[in-house]
C-alpha cells in the first residue's frame, strides 16, 4: 500500500477510535497543538521567556499540568464529544465533566444545571422548550427587559436531554424570537464546530476520556433546585453517586480529580471515600460569597491552615486570587498564593484562555493584574508566573494546547 494510503487508512481509524465511546486506550504519544501557541510566543514581549519558548520545536506531549476546561470550550461547544476530543488531541492530560443530573436522576455533563438555553438547541425543540423552568421571554425595548429563558436538566429525563445537540455557550439579551436569543456566540469564538455537537452523559464522559488514556476531574455542580430533590434525592446521594460511577468503571481513585465549590462536599469524601478525597478540588468562590480578598488574611474563613487541618489537600482558586503586582509593576504571586503554599495546600488554577483577546487587560481571570497586561502573548507570561512563581500543579485552560505547549517545552509532565 503506497505510503500516503497508509497514513490515511491509519488517520481515519485514529479518528474513529477517538469519537467511539466504547473505543479502546488509544495511544496518543505526541500531541497536536497547532499554530496557538506559536502565535501566543510571537506576540509576546521580548525577553527570556520568549526567547525560551521561540526555540521550543517539540515534540510536545500530553501533560497532567494541562487540563481541558469543560474539553477545549474555546472554540467547541463545552462538554461535548467533539470538545473532549479537540483536548484530548491538544494533549490535555485531565479532562474535565461538570457533573449535574436530569429528571430522573441521570447525570451528565454541563457546567451548570439551569443553562441548556444558551449551551443547547432546547428553545429549538418545542416539545422540549415547553418544559422549561422558565420558558423564553423575548426581549422589550420599551421596558428594558432582557431577553431569558431558565431550562434546566432537572426539567427533562435522560432520553429527553440525548435529544439536543450542544452548541457554543452564549446569548442575545436583545432577542425577540427564541432563534436569535440562541445566536450569541461571542465575537472572539466561533461557531464553525457548533453546527451538531454531541451532549454527553458523565458515564460517557468516563468511558470517552479512558479512552484516551487521560485522568478525570469531574466537578460537583451546586443544584439550582431545592435538596432533597423530588423526596428523597439529597446532596450527599448526588456527592455519592458521582464517585460511584468511577468505582463502577474500575477507574483508580488516583486518575480522579474530584471538584466541589461546596466544602460541605469535600469534607463528606473525606469522611466517606478518603481515596478519592486524597486529590479533591475544593473550588474557590469565597471571593463572591464571603468578601474574601486575596491580600487580606482576616477574609479567608476557614483560613489555609484550617482547610488543610479539615482535609482538604487541593485548592482550586481563579487566576486573579493567585497573582498581585508588586512596586514596580511585576507580576508576582499573591499573599493568599503563598499561604496555601505555606500551609501545604496544593494550588490548581483555573481558567486560562477564557477572557478572550488580552489586549485591554482581559477581564476577570485578569483583573488582580489587569495593568500589566497588554497582548495575547501575556497569556504565556502569566501562566509562566503561574506555574514557576506560585508552583501551581496544574492549570484549566479552555484551549490545552496552550498549556500542553508550555509544559512540553518547561519539561513538565
Amino acid at each position: 500500500m503506497p505510503t500516503r494510503h497508509r497514513f490515511t487508512l491509519l488517520s481515519a481509524l485514529l479518528g474513529v477510535a477517538l469519537l467511539s465511546p466504547a473505543a479502546a486506550q488509544v495511544a496518543l504519544p505526541e500531541a497536536q497543538i497547532g499554530p496557538r501557541p506559536f502565535y501566543l510566543v510571537d506576540k509576546m514581549k521580548d525577553g527570556a521567556l520568549k526567547q525560551k519558548l521561540s526555540q521550543c520545536t517539540g515534540p510536545f506531549r500530553r501533560s497532567d499540568f494541562s487540563i481541558g476546561h469543560r474539553g477545549a470550550a474555546l472554540q467547541f461547544p463545552e462538554h461535548s464529544r467533539e470538545s473532549y476530543t479537540a483536548a484530548a488531541r491538544m494533549g490535555a492530560g485531565v479532562i474535565e465533566c461538570d457533573v449535574t443530573f436530569t429528571k430522573d436522576r441521570q447525570l451528565v455533563c454541563r457546567h451548570s444545571q439551569c443553562d441548556l438555553a444558551t449551551t443547547t438547541n432546547i428553545l429549538s425543540v418545542p416539545e422540549l422548550a415547553a418544559k422549561c423552568s422558565q420558558p423564553f421571554v423575548p426581549a422589550d425595548p420599551a421596558t428594558g427587559r432582557k431577553a431569558a429563558a431558565k431550562c434546566c436538566t432537572s426539567d427533562i429525563t435522560l432520553a429527553e436531554f440525548r435529544q439536543l445537540t450542544a452548541k457554543m455557550d452564549g446569548s442575545n439579551p436583545n432577542a425577540t424570537t427564541a432563534a436569535d436569543f440562541q445566536n450569541g456566540t461571542p465575537r472572539w469564538r466561533t461557531d464553525l464546530y457548533a453546527n451538531s455537537g454531541t451532549l454527553m452523559t458523565h458515564d460517557e464522559s468516563i468511558a470517552l476520556i479512558r479512552s484516551f488514556g487521560a485522568k478525570f476531574t469531574p466537578e460537583l455542580k451546586a443544584p439550582e433546585v431545592p435538596m432533597p430533590f423530588d423526596g428523597d434525592y439529597t446532596q450527599e446521594k448526588y456527592a455519592a453517586q458521582m464517585l460511584d460511577a468511577y468505582k463502577a468503571a474500575g477507574i483508580p481513585a488516583s486518575d480522579v480529580f474530584a471538584q466541589s465549590f461546596g466544602l460541605a462536599d469535600i469534607l463528606f469524601w473525606v469522611k466517606t471515600a478518603p481515596e478519592f478525597a486524597a486529590q479533591a478540588v475544593y473550588l474557590e468562590d469565597r471571593y463572591e460569597k464571603q468578601g474574601l480578598d486575596a491580600g487580606k488574611p482576616e477574609t479567608w474563613k476557614p483560613s489555609m491552615a484550617e482547610l488543610k487541618a479539615s482535609g482538604v489537600k487541593i485548592l482550586g482558586p481563579p487566576i486573579a486570587l493567585m497573582l498581585a503586582l508588586n512596586d514596580k509593576g511585576e507580576i508576582v504571586p499573591s499573599e493568599y498564593a503563598r499561604a496555601a503554599k505555606t500551609a501545604g495546600l496544593d494550588l490548581i488554577g483555573w481558567s486560562l484562555e477564557r477572557d478572550g483577546p488580552l489586549g485591554k487587560g482581559g477581564g476577570f481571570y485578569h483583573r488582580s493584574i489587569k495593568r500589566a497586561i497588554d497582548r495575547d502573548g501575556d497569556t504565556l507570561t502569566v501562566l509562566d508566573a503561574l506555574a514557576q512563581q506560585v508552583g501551581v500543579r496544574a492549570m484549566f485552560s479552555d484551549w490545552p494546547a496552550t498549556t500542553t505547549f508550555y509544559a512540553s517545552c518547561m519539561g513538565m509532565k
